[in-house]
């Protein structure tokens, strides 16, 4: 069964199911990751006394690969598999965009909050996490782990 969204296009059902499913497991993983990022954040800042600029840029940078082994392997995981081959130029687009926008944004993010606005550089990154994710997503389903999904046709009767 098909519907018409509001672009014109027609799209399947069972795209959309698929896409708010992923979309779960994504934040699942998201969730998670949040939680080894405020870990290393707390470790790297209060406990090492890294400079909290610094102290973020490792711990997004820890939380991108923790978050693209369980993207991989349980978001993603119809997309093909997990293999040196395969996973290291995914890893790479992964690194390079969703690394990027993660790195960039929190970075950018936190110095307007900590620096600028006086926040608690805790929450401050729980923010700049929240605004980061739309993103990391949209870029993630569309172009890090690209391919057709079980139960999809081709790509291009998909964009009819």
């Amino acid at each position: 069964m098909t519907a018409r969204c509001p672009t014109g296009r027609l799209r399947t059902r069972t795209s959309h199911k698929l896409n708010f499913a992923r979309w779960l497991r994504f934040n699942l993983v998201g969730g998670i990751g949040i939680g080894v990022q405020l870990a290393l954040l707390f470790l790297l800042k209060s406990v090492l006394y890294l400079n909290y600029l610094t102290a973020t840029g490792l711990a997004v940078e820890a939380t991108v690969v923790h978050n693209f082994l369980w993207h991989e392997r349980f978001t993603w995981a119809d997309r093909g598999r997990p293999s040196w081959r395969n996973s290291l130029p995914r890893l790479l687009r992964f690194s390079l965009t969703n690394g990027a926008v993660s790195i960039a944004g929190n970075l950018g993010l936190m110095k307007i909050m900590v620096a600028f606005g006086h926040l608690n550089y805790l929450p401050a990154n729980g923010i700049a996490i929240t605004f980061c994710s739309l993103i990391n997503f949209l870029v993630s389903n569309t172009y890090v782990f690209e391919g057709r999904v079980a139960g999809e046709g081709p790509r291009s009767q998909q964009a009819m």
